[in-house]
């Protein structure tokens, strides 16, 4: 009996001691989020090769005022990447005009002054808007008509998606 009443006193003691309550901790943390500023692109100048002759390779450089540009706007100075979706060929009534080549640059402002250049491709290409939240990007390309080449107003679509 004398070890029955010594074991039930050792388990009344740890069960007072398991009863008492803890010391609670606790901490705050902020939760924060920064939203940008939603990306809008507009096609500003399309590209315009104007006259161009069987046999005869024509391109328009990114400083040329016949140049294509989007003019896009943004979170300030925040880096944004550019894709671009290009023909590979201009199309006329089953015809094909071939695009050579692709140019690029990309501005602060609407003026290809002092632009840093690229190749427009597929691939996403890092820039950033400037401190006011604006970004050009121009694109110019080359043209190459065959020797045979049909008459006929060609046409291509230039699709560029920007985004953080």
């Amino acid at each position: 009996m004398r070890t029955t009443i010594r074991v039930s006193a050792v388990l009344a003691a740890f069960l007072t001691l398991g009863a008492m309550p803890a010391v609670a901790q606790s901490a705050n943390i902020t939760a924060t989020a920064n939203v940008f500023q939603a990306i809008t692109v507009t096609g500003a100048q399309n590209l315009d090769f104007g006259n161009v002759f069987p046999g005869v390779n024509k391109t328009i450089p990114v400083s040329a005022g016949s140049a294509g540009r989007f003019d896009l706007t943004g979170q300030l100075s925040a880096p944004v990447q550019v894709a671009f979706t290009l023909p590979a060929n201009l199309t006329s009534s089953g015809n094909n005009l071939p695009i050579g080549t692709w140019t690029g640059c990309t501005s602060p402002t609407t003026s290809a002054a002092g632009c840093t250049a690229f190749t427009p491709s597929g691939a996403p290409t890092s820039t950033a808007f400037s401190g006011a939240g604006a970004l050009s990007v121009f694109v110019g390309a080359t043209v190459l008509p065959g020797a045979a080449q049909p008459a006929g107003t060609y046409t291509g679509t230039v699709t560029l998606t920007a985004n953080y």
